[in-house]
């Protein structure tokens, strides 16, 4: 089976689509994966081919990220989207795929999957395009809503598909050659009615599959892509490393680089106050600082699976990424949330007593962070828990599940 795999994001959302890639290629399926053209080498390397994207809307995304919301950037964001439908398309008439695996960021699979008469399955780390009265969409945070309310709540996604229907339709018509869609056309169904597969790639362990998602809704575990056998750590941080007792881990991913300074200066005087060694990661720029005690120490990035295992507690933005790798380490987990799904990644985690409550960023202070940083450090119990779901998130194959419901779906189409 030749599958095509079509995501977008920064370096945490890519990681896990070729994890799946790898997964795939190994179960003697031809993978390739279309993503940013920064990523190519790191595709590449494990093994994949590369469909190439350009850059320009991940460019414009950090831009925005960083503070520049203007008309103009605007303006250039949608023009880059209308490219990435083009881009999706010819990378599909390269691979010709037997079956199209894609994150609901990339627009154009929809309807490519449609022209070329083969099976879809949307993929997305975060469970937001299934009703449940579970929980409300993840985009609510940590509201309470009760379970009626909690159902509806998902009717937000149907708005927000359909702002893109003008742009989709224009690609059908003059790309594709198909027919027209009306504006809440349901995305998550072919054209024949049938309901499309989703998979959801966070444990079960940590939130577990409702009782009323259908059967076509799958919670398979994470994917996690683990460092190359060639990656060789800094020297400086291995002295950092071996100078001392585990330090917090802290890191803001790609989050803004907006006020950069100081917010290392509250995680700076935080980890004084709390008596901790830090590590501090740059990521995009969401921490920045020149001069550094000799109790932090900055590094650019560094593998989850080698460096987790090494500290004493994980505090970050919430993405779903590192929150899995985290607690995969069995580390308490500190989460700072600016935006979208971080503020219910923290909600999950505080729920499981596996964290102490989200410190949102318009209210992180050096006070609060230090008790944060304080509690999940000794808390005995937080410990015991968080090193728990640990062993069971390590149990599970996320990746090997989702191969087989894939080789499934392709299967039965």
């Amino acid at each position: 089976m030749r599958v095509l795999i079509s995501t977008f994001g920064t370096y945490g959302d890519i990681q896990p689509f070729i994890a799946l890639g790898r997964g795939l290629r190994d179960a003697g399926h031809e993978v390739a994966l279309c993503a940013s053209e920064e990523f190519q080498p790191l595709i590449e390397s494990h093994g994949l081919s590369y469909a190439f994207m350009r850059n320009t809307l991940l460019d414009l995304s950090r831009a925005l990220l960083k503070g520049g919301t203007t008309f103009a950037l605007l303006r250039q964001i949608k023009a880059a989207m209308r490219h990435l439908l083009e881009e999706e398309w010819r990378a599909a008439q390269l691979v010709q795929p037997d079956l199209i695996v894609h994150h609901p960021k990339m627009l154009g699979s929809y309807h490519i999957a449609e022209k070329l008469g083969i099976p879809l399955v949307m993929a997305i780390p975060l469970p937001f395009y299934t009703p449940t009265r579970a929980f409300p969409n993840p985009f609510f945070g940590a509201w309470r809503l009760g379970p009626q309310f909690n159902l509806l709540s998902y009717h937000l996604n149907t708005l927000s598909s359909a702002v893109a229907t003008g742009m989709t339709n224009f690609f059908r018509q003059h790309t594709l050659g198909l027919p027209r869609q009306r504006r809440f056309a349901d995305m998550l169904r072919r054209e024949d009615g049938q309901p499309i597969p989703i998979l959801y790639p966070y444990s079960p362990a940590l939130l577990p599959r409702p009782d009323d998602f259908p059967a076509h809704v799958h919670v398979t575990g994470s994917w996690f892509l683990d460092q190359a056998a060639e990656w060789q750590a800094d020297p400086a941080l291995c002295a950092f490393l071996s100078d001392g007792p585990p330090p917090v881990y802290v890191g803001f991913g790609s989050m803004s680089g907006k006020h950069a300074n100081d917010r290392t200066r509250i995680v700076l005087d935080a980890l004084s106050s709390a008596g901790q060694r830090g590590i501090l990661a740059c990521g995009w720029g969401g921490l920045q600082a020149t001069d550094l005690p000799k109790t932090a120490h900055l590094i650019d990035a560094a593998p989850h699976d080698w460096l987790f295992p090494q500290v004493v507690a994980v505090v970050h933005h919430g993405g779903a990424g590192t929150t899995a790798a985290g607690l995969r380490a069995g580390r308490p987990t500190v989460i700072c949330p600016f935006l979208g799904d971080q503020p219910f990644w923290g909600a999950i985690v505080h729920a499981r007593g596996l964290g102490p409550q989200p410190i949102p960023q318009r209210r992180l202070s050096a006070g609060r962070l230090a008790a944060a940083i304080h509690a999940a450090v000794s808390d005995a119990a937080m410990r015991r828990r968080a090193a728990d779901m640990g062993r069971q998130i390590q149990a599970e194959d996320g990746v090997g599940a989702a191969v087989a419901i894939i080789e499934q779906v392709r299967q039965a189409f």
